[in-house]
């Protein structure tokens, strides 16, 4: 049985990029700890199907199909959820990329493509749920950030990193603007979770990975299952007190110095 404090009966959770890494992570893990729920995600194959998983859990789940990027596809799909369920207590905001290119070389068109889909679609989606969570005085938000939202990463993320600082300064307004009235905004901040896209460029530069694991005191990259705690924690009561924080999820990248080392390195005294 799930520990009251975290436990998510009766309420409703939608979280975008649902039909794969930590979106999917993320999705599953609330509906374990009892949400009824909503898939998000452009893949509508990959979303039906982890529909069908969370059905198996005894849990409601309604399938939308939105561009995250796309203010029109953002109000009809919050519009879907208020006829499925008539409500929303948290969102995960999770879908949505960015162009890599060298800031010189980078055209405008890819760097506004990068902010349509990380600052003007995740302020979209926080402004329509926070509409709704407003009138009922109670709800949770969860931005996903990144690392790239308070260092900068270098490597051709300029767009990236721009629109994660962005996003990283909302969730700190809307946390601010909404706190009183019963609605919380935090934004979780992931180092290298293994995906699809990083280990094709691992593939492509074995020495990558010696670089990236060289700045993780853990030793190892994320995996999309190392947000399923931190989720169901920030949509629960357990964290009532909770808003504007910006979370690492970093296993200790944040923490580390350029020139530390990770405790198993041998030295002269």
């Amino acid at each position: 049985m799930t520990n009251s404090l975290f436990n998510l009966s009766g309420k409703v959770a939608a979280v975008s990029g649902a039909a794969s890494g930590m979106g999917r992570a993320m999705l599953l893990a609330l509906a374990e700890a009892g949400a009824d729920v909503v898939a998000i995600d452009l893949n509508q194959e990959g979303a039906r199907g982890v529909a069908r998983e969370i059905k198996e859990l005894g849990q409601k789940c309604h399938v939308a199909k939105c561009d995250v990027s796309n203010p029109d596809d953002i109000r009809a799909m919050f519009e879907s959820i208020d006829e499925a369920f008539g409500f929303i207590d948290f969102l995960g905001n999770v879908a949505g990329e960015a162009v890599r290119e060298k800031p010189e070389k980078i055209e405008l068109k890819d760097i506004e493509s990068s902010w349509r889909n990380l600052v003007l679609g995740r302020f979209c989606c926080c402004q329509e749920a926070g509409r709704r969570m407003l009138a009922r005085g109670k709800g949770s938000i969860v931005n996903i950030g990144s690392l790239a939202s308070v260092t900068a990463l270098g490597r051709g993320h300029i767009g990236y990193s721009m629109a994660m600082g962005a996003v990283a300064q909302m969730t700190r307004e809307l946390s601010t603007e909404w706190a009183h009235r019963g609605v919380r905004v935090n934004a979780i901040l992931p180092a290298q979770v293994m995906n699809d896209g990083l280990q094709k460029r691992i593939d492509a530069d074995p020495g990558i990975r010696d670089r990236f694991l060289s700045g993780i005191p853990s030793r190892r990259f994320g995996h999309p299952d190392d947000i399923r705690g931190l989720s169901v924690f920030l949509a629960s009561d357990a964290s009532s007190w909770i808003t504007g924080a910006l979370i690492p999820m970093d296993g200790g990248n944040l923490a580390q110095n350029a020139g530390g080392s990770h405790g198993n390195e041998t030295f002269k005294e």
